[in-house]
């Protein structure tokens, strides 16, 4: 059930960070709003769920695992809009 929520929790952070996309880079979308919007949702759930299983396997606890579930999968998707706007500039 954890899994649920955390999923659903990172579609509504990468939907926030695609809207976010716009406003941030001037409305510079190179591929259009609903590419922004499916990149960010992609990047944050693989990134939320990544963190998920990995930071409690390295050894950490769970203060960081909640920590980097919370910040990381927005500054990672945000990061991946940035990169595409690099790769698609003329």
């Amino acid at each position: 059930m954890e899994i649920l929520i955390l999923v659903v929790i990172m579609i509504v952070v990468g939907l926030i960070m695609g809207a976010l996309a716009g406003p941030i880079w001037k409305g510079k979308r190179p591929l259009g709003a609903t590419a922004d919007y499916l990149i960010s949702v992609i990047v944050a759930v693989g990134v939320g769920l990544i963190d998920w299983f990995v930071i409690p396997a390295m050894g950490f606890s769970d203060t960081m695992k909640y920590l980097g579930v919370a910040f990381e999968p927005a500054i990672c998707a945000l990061l991946a809009l940035w990169v595409v706007r690099l790769a698609r500039r003329p």
